[in-house]
């Protein structure tokens, strides 16, 4: 049984991701959800025609849209907490400016070489063995898993890094609720309650594979980050 517990005062492993605090953090902080949304509704027609071709001229666009949401919104590898100015701090010279934005290029370059690398095959596989088809559909399986892995793990690369304790709290469920780990939750659910119209006997053209796994997981990326970032904030998964 699961079930979601609220936030206590005990210490516990792990702490929720903050949002930098600045005006372009929280904006784009916003519109990620509605680009998303967005980019969903605008491709679903071509996606029930052609599913290969539009998720993989799709897939530059995510990965662009998720790369901006770690560099604008979220502290970079091993931060828990947005950095803070103090009053009457100097402003950055040009050079330290040009330091800080490697600072951000680099990691979340490394998030999505990895989810590339690493992520995709490992959730084609998962899908693979949840039932995905095995002797057919593979383009469609592998940029399905594809775009649940952009939807997953780019940001969770970028803060938490390959720090083997963190992925440990993440794949058992550890980690407190945040927007950043509620998406990627989200989008693993929205992409599981997706699959259930494709055996419904309706004969329509959007119950192929895999039309509904994909709106599921964009669906449930949006309200999980939503959910996570505003009304479960800091609640804990109780597995029992």
């Amino acid at each position: 049984m699961t079930t979601v517990t609220k936030p206590d005062t005990a210490q516990k492993p792990g702490k929720p991701i903050d949002l930098l605090q600045t005006q372009p953090s929280l904006f784009f902080a916003n519109l990620q959800p509605i680009l998303l949304l967005g980019t969903l509704l605008l491709s679903f027609k071509p996606l029930v025609a052609d599913p290969v071709n539009t998720l993989l001229v799709l897939a530059p666009t995510i990965a662009i849209i998720q790369a901006l949401y770690c560099v604008l919104c979220l502290p970079s590898t091993g931060e828990t907490t947005a950095p803070v100015t103090k009053p009457g701090q100097k402003k950055k010279t040009p050079k330290t400016q040009r330091q800080d934005i490697w600072a951000k290029v680099i990691p979340v370059f490394l998030s999505l070489t990895l989810t590339a690398l690493l992520s995709t095959p490992l959730l084609y596989t998962i899908l693979i063995l949840f039932g995905a088809p095995l002797t057919t559909h593979h383009p469609h399986t592998l940029l399905l898993a594809l775009h649940l892995a952009l939807l997953t793990t780019p940001h969770l690369f970028y803060v938490h890094g390959l720090d083997a304790t963190a992925w440990l709290r993440i794949a058992s469920l550890q980690l407190p609720v945040d927007e950043v780990y509620g998406m990627s939750l989200g989008a693993c659910v929205g992409a599981w309650l997706g699959a259930i119209p494709i055996p419904l006997d309706w004969d329509r053209e959007w119950q192929k594979w895999p039309v509904t796994v994909v709106v599921g997981m964009y669906g449930g990326a949006i309200v999980g980050k939503l959910v996570g970032g505003y009304l479960f904030r800091r609640w804990r998964i109780k597995l029992s």
